[in-house]
């Protein structure tokens, strides 16, 4: 892997790091305030596990190939 690829997956990681932790405060914000729209967070929630998986999918690619 080039320098410039890696730099830019840890680039894109960080930005998915970024959005799973804005959106997890926010799934908490509007869990808080009581009775909400459940379809919204229930998007909400969605689209925070598609990053999980991005974000594990990028970790992978970043790890160093090991032979054991």
């Amino acid at each position: 892997m080039q320098m410039d690829d890696e730099e830019a997956l840890r680039t894109r990681l960080t930005e998915l790091k970024n959005e799973h932790r804005e959106l997890d405060e926010l799934i908490d914000e509007l869990g808080s305030r009581g009775p909400s729209d459940q379809i919204k967070v229930q998007r909400l929630k969605k689209r925070k596990l598609q990053l999980k998986d991005q974000i594990a999918t990028l970790e992978t690619a970043l790890l160093p190939d090991i032979i054991a």
